[in-house]
C-alpha cells in the first residue's frame, strides 16, 4: 500500500475514534441552579402535598432552601418572588427507586457504562462516586418531575452500595443526598431443572452452594471484626469487609434483587439468618409470598410495571396488578422505572405509576408510590417526598396531572434551586419546529 493512502487512513480512522469518544464524553449543556437567595412564593395552585390532602388554591413558601409553609392564604415576606401557578398543580419532586441514571449514557456504547466492576463480590464499591452529573439523561428525566433518584450497581453477587442523588448539581458531591442507601444483592437464581454433580446429591445441596460464598463474606466479616476488636491486635485493614460492618449493624439495608418465588424465600430467609434490613427489589413474584413478607416486614421495590408476567399460566395484568395487591396485603411498596433502556427511560417513571392507578391503586397511593413511600424506604423521607414545613423544597409545577402523558413541567426546584428544564428533546424539538416554520 502506498505511504501517504496509509497515512491517508490512520488519519480518518483516527479522527472516526476521536469522535466516538467525543460524543460518549459531551457533557450536557444545561446549567445547575444557583443557590436560593430570597423567599419564593408559589401560590394559587393545586397542592398535593401526598401526606396529606389536596389543597386547592394554595400556596408554599420556601426559603434558604426549606418548606416554610404550605396552605391557603399563607403568610410571606415582604421580599418574597411571587410566581403565579393559577390553574397549575404542584408536586413534591418524584422520586426513581432503582436506576443506572448517571452510570450508563447509551446502553450500546460499552465505553458510557459504569456500573459494574470485576470480581463476583464487591461490597466497598460505592455508586455515588461514578455519577456523571453531566450526563445527558438527567435533564431529560428533570424535565418530567423525577427530582431524585436511587442509583445502583450492578453485576456479581455483591454488587456494592446504591446512593440517593439530586437531579441538579456540579459534582456528585453536591447531588448526593445519601451515599450509602443500601448494599445491592444480585440474588442467585434458581431453576425447576437444576443440574447436579452427581445422582447422590440432594437438590438442596445444589441449592445452598448458589449462597456458599455470600455466607462465607458474612463469617468472614464477623471473624475479621472480632480478630480487630481484639486488645493489641494489628489486624490488617481491609475495606471489602469495613464496608460490610453498617449491614452487619442493622445501619443500612441490602437490597436484593430477586424476582421468583424461590429467591424471594431464600433472600428472606438469609436476612433473618444474619438479621440483616431488606429491601425486596424486583419482586415479580411477591404475590406468591405476601404472608412472608407481610410477618418480615420487607419493604417492596416493583422495579417495573412495564413488563411481561413472570409466569407462563400468570394473568396477562400480574405486572400492572402487582403494586395493588401489595397494598391491599399492607405491605409497603414504591415503583420504580426500570426496564428497556435503563437510564435513558427513567422519564417515564409517572407512566408506571400511572398503568398500576389503572388496575387497582387510587391515584394518590400511585402518586405516594413514586413520592414519599420510596423516601420513607430509603431513609430520606426528612428531607423529600411530601410537601410538608421543615423539608427541602424540592417540588415541580405542572399544568395538568403529572401521571398523564401530556401533563408539561413548566418549572422545577431542588432544595430551593430554580433547575433547568431544558434538554436533548426540547433542543430537538426547538430545532424542528424551526425547519417546518421556514
Amino acid at each position: 500500500m502506498n505511504k501517504n493512502v496509509r497515512k491517508t487512513l490512520f488519519a480518518v480512522a483516527l479522527q472516526c475514534s476521536l469522535g466516538l469518544i467525543s460524543s460518549v464524553a459531551t457533557a450536557s449543556d444545561q446549567i445547575p441552579g444557583a443557590p436560593q437567595k430570597k423567599p419564593i412564593v408559589l401560590r394559587n395552585a393545586t397542592l398535593h402535598t401526598v401526606s396529606g390532602d389536596v389543597i386547592e388554591n394554595g400556596s408554599v413558601l420556601f426559603e434558604a432552601g426549606k418548606i416554610k409553609a404550605v396552605g391557603v392564604n399563607i403568610p410571606f415576606p415582604g421580599d418574597s418572588e411571587i410566581v403565579e401557578a393559577k390553574g397549575q398543580h404542584i408536586y413534591p419532586g418524584l422520586m426513581d427507586s432503582f436506576s443506572s441514571l448517571g452510570l450508563v449514557e447509551i446502553d450500546s456504547v460499552r465505553a458510557s457504562i459504569d456500573t459494574t466492576e470485576t470480581g463476583n463480590i464487591n461490597p466497598n464499591v460505592r455508586a455515588a462516586v461514578a455519577f456523571n452529573p453531566d450526563s445527558e439523561a438527567i435533564p431529560v428525566a428533570r424535565a418530567n418531575g423525577i427530582l431524585t433518584t436511587v442509583i445502583t450497581p450492578s453485576g456479581g453477587l455483591v454488587a456494592g452500595r446504591s446512593a440517593v442523588m439530586m437531579l441538579d448539581g456540579w459534582t456528585w458531591e453536591s447531588m448526593t443526598l445519601k451515599p450509602d442507601a443500601g448494599m445491592v444483592f444480585t440474588w442467585p437464581r434458581y431453576t425447576k431443572a437444576r443440574m447436579r454433580r452427581g445422582p447422590e446429591e440432594p437438590e438442596a445441596a445444589a441449592d445452598a452452594d448458589k449462597l456458599a460464598e455470600l455466607h462465607e463474606l458474612f463469617h468472614e466479616t464477623q471473624a475479621y471484626f472480632k480478630a480487630k476488636n481484639t486488645e493489641g491486635s494489628q489486624q490488617p485493614v481491609d475495606l471489602r469487609l469495613e464496608a460490610m460492618k453498617p449491614v452487619l449493624e442493622g445501619k443500612i439495608p441490602v437490597m436484593v434483587m430477586a424476582n421468583s418465588l424461590k429467591q424471594i424465600q431464600t433472600a428472606v430467609a438469609f436476612a433473618k439468618q444474619y438479621e440483616l434490613k431488606m429491601i425486596l427489589v424486583g419482586a415479580a413474584d411477591a404475590g406468591h409470598c405476601l404472608p412472608l413478607l407481610k410477618e418480615a416486614g420487607i419493604p417492596v421495590v416493583v422495579s417495573s410495571t412495564y413488563r411481561l408476567p413472570a409466569r407462563h399460566d400468570a394473568p396477562y395484568d400480574e405486572a400492572y396488578a402487582l403494586p395493588s395487591v401489595l397494598q391491599k396485603a399492607g405491605i409497603t411498596f414504591c415503583i420504580a422505572g426500570d426496564g428497556r433502556f435503563g437510564a435513558s427511560m427513567v422519564r417515564n417513571l409517572p407512566y408506571h405509576a400511572a398503568s398500576a392507578a389503572a388496575f387497582g391503586l387510587t391515584e394518590p397511593q400511585a402518586l405516594r408510590a413514586i413520592t414519599l413511600s420510596p423516601a420513607e424506604i430509603f431513609g430520606v423521607s426528612d428531607h423529600v417526598g411530601s410537601l410538608e414545613v421543615g423539608k427541602d423544597a424540592t417540588l415541580f409545577i405542572a399544568d395538568g396531572n403529572i401521571l398523564e402523558t401530556p401533563t408539561n413541567v413548566s418549572k422545577a426546584y431542588i432544595q430551593g434551586r430554580a433547575v433547568d428544564l431544558s434538554s436533548k428533546h426540547t433542543q430537538l424539538n426547538e430545532k424542528y419546529q424551526a425547519k417546518y416554520k421556514q
